[in-house]
C-alpha cells in the first residue's frame, strides 16, 4: 500500500499506537504531522521518524490539546500551509478515564474523558472538514476499540465515548460521500499499551474480575501487535480504500485487506456498523 504524494495529521502520535501508525504512515511514504500534549515525547518520535524519512517526505510535529478547538484549529492550519488541502486525518488521541462504578468515580474525570475521546474527535474534524471539502477528497480514520461493541463495566466513559466516536463516523460519512471524504473507524484490537498499564493498576474490585483476568492474561500473552492497526490505517488513507466509508473494521478480525473487491456489496450493506438487533435476527 502506497501512500507517496499523501500527507497525514496523527493525534496521540507520541507512544503506542499513534507512533505506530506515523511509522507505518511514513514508511508507506507519507508526509506527517505529528501532534500530542507531552512535547519531550513527541519530538523524539519526530526525530526518529525523520531518520527513516525520504527526500520530500517531511515529517513535523505540534504540541496540542485535542480538548481545545483553538488548538485544533492551528493543528490543522499548519498542516494546510505545509501540505495543502488534501489531507488524511487520523484521530488516535484517547484516554479510559476513571474507573470504577457509575456512582463512585469522579464526575470530572468522566467528563474529562468524553472530552478527550470524542469532543477531541469533533474538535479536528470541524477543523480539517472544510479544506478536503475544498480539495474535494479526504480520509477520515477514527480509532475506536472494545468499548464501542460491547459494555465495559467500570469503564463506563471510555465505552459510550467509543460508542459515540462510531455512530459519529456512520453520521459524517453520509455527510460526506458526495465530497469524497471516507470516514471510517478501527478497532485495533486488545493492546498492550499505558491503557492495559492502567486497567491492571485499577484492580479487580475497580474494572470487575473478569476483565481483569482477561487484561492479566493479555499482558502474559503480548496483546495483539500495534502493527496489525496501524496497517489497517494505511490501507484506509491509500487511494485502494476509495469509497469505503461508514465502516467500523476490526484489524484482527475483519478481513479488510481485499474490501475494495466488495465496495459496491458493502454500500447495499449494513455489515460493520453499529444497530439495534431486532427479534427477527433471532428467528
Amino acid at each position: 500500500m502506497n501512500l507517496q504524494n499523501r500527507s497525514a495529521i496523527i493525534t496521540g502520535a507520541s507512544r503506542g499506537l499513534g507512533r505506530a501508525i506515523a511509522e507505518a504512515y511514513v514508511r508507506a511514504g507519507a508526509s506527517v504531522m505529528l501532534t500530542a500534549r507531552d512535547e519531550e515525547s513527541l519530538k523524539n518520535v519526530a526525530s526518529e521518524l525523520q531518520s527513516i524519512a525520504a527526500i520530500g517526505q517531511q515529517v513535523t510535529s505540534f504540541v496540542s490539546d485535542v480538548t481545545n478547538a483553538d488548538s485544533c484549529n492551528q493543528i490543522v492550519a499548519r498542516a494546510v500551509a505545509l501540505f495543502g488541502k488534501s489531507l488524511i486525518l487520523v484521530n488516535n488521541a484517547g484516554i479510559y478515564g476513571p474507573m470504577g462504578s457509575i456512582q463512585s468515580v469522579d464526575v470530572d474525570q468522566w467528563i474529562n474523558a468524553i472530552n478527550v475521546n470524542l469532543f477531541g474527535v469533533v474538535h479536528m474534524c470541524r477543523a480539517v472538514i472544510p479544506h478536503m471539502l475544498d480539495a474535494n477528497y479526504g480520509k477520515i480514520i477514527n480509532i475506536s476499540g472494545g468499548g464501542a461493541t460491547a459494555p465495559l463495566p467500570g469503564i463506563s466513559a471510555y465505552a459510550a465515548s467509543k460508542a459515540a466516536v462510531v455512530r459519529l463516523t456512520e453520521t459524517l460519512a453520509h455527510e460526506l460521500k458526495e465530497a469524497y471524504i471516507d470516514v471510517n473507524a478501527v478497532a485495533p484490537g486488545a493492546l498492550n499499551t499505558r491503557l492495559l498499564d492502567e486497567v491492571l493498576a485499577a484492580g479487580p474490585e475497580k474494572v470487575g474480575k473478569e476483565f481483569y483476568e482477561k487484561s492479566v492474561q493479555q499482558r502474559e500473552n503480548g496483546g495483539t501487535p500495534l502493527e496489525k492497526g496501524a496497517s489497517l490505517c494505511v490501507y484506509l488513507a491509500s487511494a485502494q480504500s476509495d469509497g469505503i466509508t461508514g465502516r467500523l473494521i476490526s484489524a484482527v478480525w475483519d478481513p479488510w485487506q481485499d474490501l475494495q473487491e466488495r465496495r459496491e456489496a458493502l454500500d447495499q450493506s449494513d455489515i460493520y456498523t453499529l444497530r439495534r438487533i431486532v427479534p427477527e435476527d433471532r428467528g
